[in-house]
C-alpha cells in the first residue's frame, strides 16, 4: 500500500505493509525517533504526534489513516537549529529529567497552545491526563507551560 503524506513539513511517499502504525512509519521508514516507543496500547503517551493538528497516540494509530495529513513530530517543533519557546521553557524549569517523555508531552502540550494560548493549570493537567513522567511528578511541566505562556505574553 501507498501512503502519501507530510511529516514536518516534507512531502513523503512510502510503499507499507497495511498492519503498521505511524509509530513504526516515523521511526523505522523515517528514522524520527523522537518519538518514543513506551508501551504500544496507547496509555503513556511517549508516542505523541500531532496529526493535523491533533494529538494522536502514534503507537496505535494505524500509518494509512495518514493518507495525506499533516503529521508534525517532535523534531518539527525546533526552528532554525533552536529550541522553540515551549522547549526553552522544559529547559528552563526543569521539565525534562531523564527525556524519554519529554517529546510526547511537548507534542501534546503544542495542540493545546494552539487551541488555548493560555490555558489555566486545571486544563493544563487534564490535557496531560494521558502522558506518564515517572521523573518530575509533573509540577515542572506544569510550571514550563505557565513559563512558556508568560514568555510568550510579554511578546
Amino acid at each position: 500500500m501507498e501512503l502519501i503524506f507530510r511529516v514536518n513539513g516534507r512531502s513523503e511517499r512510502l510503499e507499507l505493509q497495511g498492519h503498521e502504525t505511524l509509530l513504526d512509519v516515523l521511526r523505522n521508514d523515517l528514522c524520527l525517533t523522537g518519538t518514543k516507543d513506551g508501551c504500544r496500547e496507547g496509555e503513556c503517551g511517549a508516542c505523541t504526534v500531532l496529526v493535523n493538528g491533533r494529538a494522536v497516540d502514534s503507537c496505535i494509530y494505524a500509518a494509512m489513516a495518514a493518507y495525506d495529513a499533516d503529521i508534525e513530530t517532535v523534531e518539527g517543533l525546533a526552528k532554525n537549529a533552536g529550541l522553540n519557546s515551549l522547549q526553552n521553557a522544559f529547559a528552563e524549569s526543569g521539565g525534562v529529567q531523564c527525556g524519554f517523555c519529554t517529546p510526547g508531552f511537548l507534542m501534546m502540550l503544542t495542540a493545546l497552545l494552539d487551541k488555548y494560548p493560555h490555558p489555566d493549570r486545571d486544563l493544563v493537567r487534564d490535557a496531560l491526563s494521558g502522558n506518564i513522567c515517572r521523573c518530575t511528578g509533573y509540577a515542572q511541566i506544569e510550571e514550563a507551560v505557565a513559563r512558556h505562556v508568560e514568555q510568550r505574553s510579554g511578546e
